[in-house]
This record gives structure tokens, sequence and C-alpha cells, in this order.
């Protein structure tokens, strides 16, 4: 009984999970998409995407919007929560490498996002790429007490 609770209780945590990460994927593609003028301006503007931000401009979002998607989709969750924290891991690279190395610091995030300072990005940032490693590991717990109790 008590492992049947558990069970649902870690089945809820991660539907969670992925439903916030989807609606952060989905707001900020469409943030993106909606000022993509803006968006690709500043991307053009970063040293370390020289060449490579109008790609940038429209792989970003797309990746948003398919993960969004996957995460939404049982059978591609574990699949997307990896593809979200691979995401989440570039974009705080990024802010790294742009915090460190860079004398022009343009923000191609989108909406309230954008507000943010380049440290508390960071931070929520690594918020986020928590949630999806929680939920790596919650999965991971759950298919092997699935299957120990299916032998």
């Amino acid at each position: 009984m008590c492992n049947t609770k558990n069970i649902k209780l870690t089945e809820i945590i991660v539907e969670v999970i992925c439903f916030l990460y989807a609606l952060l994927f989905i707001y900020a593609a469409t943030s993106k998409l909606n000022g993509f003028q803006q968006f690709k301006d500043q991307l053009d503007q970063s040293t370390l995407l020289v060449g490579y931000g109008h790609w940038a401009a429209w792989l970003v979002p797309l990746s948003e919007l398919v993960l969004a998607l996957l995460l939404l989709i049982r059978p591609y969750r574990l699949f997307a929560l990896y593809g979200s924290l691979g995401l989440m891991s570039l974009f705080s690279a990024y802010i790294i490498v742009v915090l460190n190395y860079s004398d022009h610091i343009p923000c191609s995030c989108g909406g309230v996002i954008s507000s943010m300072g380049w440290e508390t990005h960071l931070v929520f940032n690594i918020c986020w790429m928590g949630l999806a490693l929680i939920g790596i590991v919650l999965m991971g717990n759950q298919k092997k007490s699935t299957s120990k109790n299916t032998t």
C-alpha cells in the first residue's frame, strides 16, 4: 500500500515538472518568435555566435517547442527531460562564457525572463536544471520499482 502511494506521488511530481517545463518552453519560444527580428538581431550581436545568429534564432525556439511537446507525451518524457537538461545547460554555459569573456552582453531572452540580471538568470537556469535532474532520477527510480514489482 505504501509503495503504491510512493509510486503515485512520484508520478505526480514528474507530471508537475514536465508540465512546468513545457509551460516555460512554450512561453520562452513564443516570446522569441513574437519578437523574432529583435531576438535575431541580439543573437547576431553576440561575439560567440558570429555567423550563426540566424540559425540559432530559429533553432532555439524550435527546440523549445519540440521539447515542450515531448514533455507532454508520456513515452517521451525521459528523453525530453534529458533534452531539457541539455538545453538549460547550454543556456547556462552561454551565460557563463558571455559574463566572463564578452565585452558586449546582449540579452536575447524573451518576455519577463529578459528583465532578469545575468546572475539571476544563471540561478534561474540552475534551478530548472535541478528540476530536470529530479524528474530524471524519479523516472529512473520509478522504472526500477516497476520492474521489481513485475518480477
